[in-house]
């Protein structure tokens, strides 16, 4: 079967610009609550599907290249089980202080990694994909966002830092931080939030790491997100509770230096007994400082569904954006919230646009994008 090559969109002046009235909705690592996360194919989905942003984490390899993967081992996520070439590579490490033992993604060349297949994290998602797509890079995924028919935005996250930093050198005394603003900065990712050279090329830029956002602080102006875990752990630089990232006097500190933060979405609501409990004031007090929320992880199935929402992921959505009022959440279903952002707040009612804009774009873009993706597809199964 031939495939009609997609056309590069990514000098097309006339692209769809990126909506920025209503809540963000960020693809987490693509729209993978259908395919293998972090995949070429996950996120031309999440494009298809109407996502603002994608998202990813970045590592890097043995020899340096920065790659989009979650983890720090291999395991979960690949078929290297399968590589009895590779049987000899398990180590243990210790991983923000966990002794952790798995394949290493920082053990293993680029060459190496991609002669592995992703596959499906979740037992209970869809498993037609596992073997077939190959780990991406940080380039490769930059290159998916600018050759989109419309402007989609990234949204790479500088994962484990400190654990990376320890294990992977590059010349010149450059850290991984060092390395990945270079790469945004070779694609032409510039400016502040809301600025003409931002919009044009959207970027939020996460970490879990404060000293890690403070230090790149020093060499672009593009906006941060101090991602939050739960309050009683702790951050893997500081080593301070996010309890006490969450006080007043730290948005304070940390408002010089970040546009917004991403906290999980109990450190908001805490849950008990798989209900809502009363909310914190976090969302108020993160707003008073000028700083935008995105919280984490919007999942569809029942398991992540608290009781409130009475298994329906719409109620979900509206309980966050309307009464939480979040600006932006991070999903694993980018269509879904997508579908239900366009029935409550469509792009094109009373904002002067052209009725049916979007749908009509999303139309002319749809055979070109799923060209894509069976493209990717048949290259895995080649």
């Amino acid at each position: 079967m031939r495939v009609k090559p997609v056309p590069n969109r990514r000098n097309d002046i006339n692209k769809q610009p990126l909506q920025t009235f209503r809540a963000y909705n960020i693809a987490h690592r693509g729209s993978n609550g259908e395919i293998p996360e972090a995949t070429a194919a996950a996120y031309m989905r999440a494009i298809e599907v109407g996502a603002d942003f994608i998202e990813t984490d970045i590592l890097a390899s043995k020899d340096g290249v920065l790659i989009c993967h979650h983890d720090v081992v291999l395991d979960a996520t690949t078929d290297i089980s399968n590589h009895k070439e590779f049987s000899d590579r398990k180590r243990t490490y210790d991983v923000q202080g966990d002794n952790t033992t798995g394949h290493f993604v920082v053990d293993f060349t680029l060459e190496e990694l991609k002669t592995l297949r992703t596959r499906q994290r979740f037992s209970f998602r869809d498993q037609q994909y596992n073997g077939k797509f190959p780990i991406i890079t940080f380039e490769e995924f930059i290159s998916i966002a600018l050759d989109a028919p419309r402007v989609v935005g990234i949204y790479p996250e500088i994962k484990n830092p400190i654990f990376i930093n320890e294990h992977v050198r590059w010349s010149g005394g450059q850290k991984f931080e060092d390395k990945f603003i270079e790469m945004l900065k070779k694609y032409g990712y510039e400016g502040s939030y809301m600025s003409k050279e931002w919009l044009k090329q959207p970027v939020f830029i996460q970490s879990f790491a404060p000293t890690s956002l403070t230090y790149i602080s020093n060499q672009t102006d593009l906006p941060k997100i101090l991602l939050i875990d739960d309050a009683s752990s702790y951050t893997q630089d500081t080593n301070q509770s996010y309890f006490d990232i969450t006080s007043d006097s730290y948005l304070d500190f940390i408002k010089d230096y970040v546009v917004g933060i991403g906290p999980w979405k109990d450190t908001i609501v805490p849950v008990s007994s798989n209900y809502l409990q009363p909310c914190t004031d976090l969302v108020t007090r993160a707003h008073n400082n000028h700083l935008q929320v995105h919280p984490y992880t919007f999942r569809n199935e029942n398991k992540y569904l608290h009781f409130n929402f009475s298994q329906d992921p719409y109620n979900e959505y509206d309980y966050w954006i309307k009464h939480i009022r979040v600006d932006g959440l991070f999903t694993d279903f980018p269509g879904s919230l997508n579908q239900f952002q366009e029935w409550t707040d469509p792009l094109a009612v009373g904002r002067n646009e052209e009725p049916g804009l979007l749908n009509k774009d999303f139309q002319c873009s749809q055979s070109s994008e799923s060209c894509l993706l069976k493209t990717f597809v048949l290259q895995a199964r080649s």
